[in-house]
């Protein structure tokens, strides 16, 4: 049974809120040559990491592909803006960039460019927590662009065949780094599916919606942490924004009208509609959130702008240690 309870809620809230405010100033940062390089945005997707993450343990294992600041931010990461400039107080001292944020104290294992190329990772995490016999459970996100590759399947297989306790975590957008919205569609219809087909049982959940996301992954996190095996849940989402900012304004495979559509079911709008109509919140309460948010935001990008690049000594320093 989804909980109700007013603090609960708007603890989700705030989490989707900071990750689409930091986002969007991500994009402002960009714009401005504050950011160099590439910058991949999670707005539209925030229920996924902030419903997933919630039902995790602090020492549980989270890992994910490039587009990484979402899962970052509700692991509890700090100096996240502060990485994206490059400066030598960023998370990883200026060393990560946006598609490679490492947290490894609050086990966030990372962030990683190559598509795909992350999923046997988490499957050797996994593995190496079984190996030591460790209560633990690692969940790894990444795009249904990932599904071709031949390294998920063999991760797969893997984690089905030494039943390790791993959630493999598709956040399905429908369509995939440049490709045909009729032949996106009909390659990533059934990806939960796919997952099946290596045995590894799967279910389909409503990637906007934050509470179905964490009350189905408290179940499964159960689960696979009593030692089941993996799992695999395929969240069905919509991003807003097109693969990076690097691409046009509305991309080549779909229309600024579909995306109008679907911010409809909006995750933001849905939880706060929720509450709203549960009477545990006023219109009050969301400005004065806003509010605040808006003031973390605007902290990190002043604690970013003010800080220095790292010196050549840094490149000897090691930015994985755990503390």
């Amino acid at each position: 049974m989804t909980s109700m309870d007013r603090d609960d809620l708007f603890l989700l809230y705030r989490q989707m809120l900071l990750i689409r405010r930091f986002e969007e100033k991500s994009a402002e940062m960009y714009a401005l040559a504050k950011i160099a390089g590439f910058l991949h945005l999670y707005i539209g997707e925030e229920a996924i990491a902030v419903g997933a993450i919630a039902a995790l343990r602090p020492d549980d294992y989270a890992i994910s592909a490039y587009r990484d600041h979402g899962h970052c931010l509700a692991r509890g990461s700090g100096h996240v803006m502060a990485e994206l400039f490059g400066k030598a107080t960023g998370l990883c001292q200026g060393k990560g960039d946006s598609m490679h944020l490492v947290d490894a104290p609050r086990r966030f294992m990372g962030g990683y460019a190559i598509v795909g190329g992350h999923i046997p990772l988490a499957t050797g995490l996994a593995f190496a927590t079984k190996y030591q016999q460790l209560d633990l459970v690692t969940v790894c996100f990444f795009g249904e662009g990932a599904i071709p590759s031949g390294q998920a399947h063999e991760a797969l297989n893997l984690a089905a065949l030494w039943k390790l306790p791993v959630i493999f975590i598709c956040e399905n957008n429908r369509y995939g780094m440049g490709t045909p919205a009729e032949r996106a569609i009909a390659l990533y219809a059934d990806v939960a599916g796919t997952a099946r087909a290596h045995g590894i049982p799967a279910e389909r959940i409503d990637g906007m919606d934050v509470l179905a996301v964490r009350e189905v992954m408290r179940t499964v996190v159960e689960q696979v942490r009593a030692g089941q095996g993996p799992f695999f849940i395929e969240a069905m989402t919509y991003r807003f924004m097109d693969h990076s900012m690097s691409d046009p304004a509305h991309g080549h495979y779909r229309t600024k009208e579909e995306v109008e559509a679907h911010r409809a079911r909006d995750p933001l709008l849905l939880l706060k509609q929720t509450i709203l109509s549960h009477n545990l919140g006023t219109q009050a309460d969301f400005k004065q959130l806003a509010r605040e948010v808006g003031e973390v935001v605007a902290d990190a990008v002043r604690f970013a702008d003010e800080s220095p690049f790292p010196t050549l000594s840094a490149l000897h320093t090691d930015v994985m240690r755990e503390e």
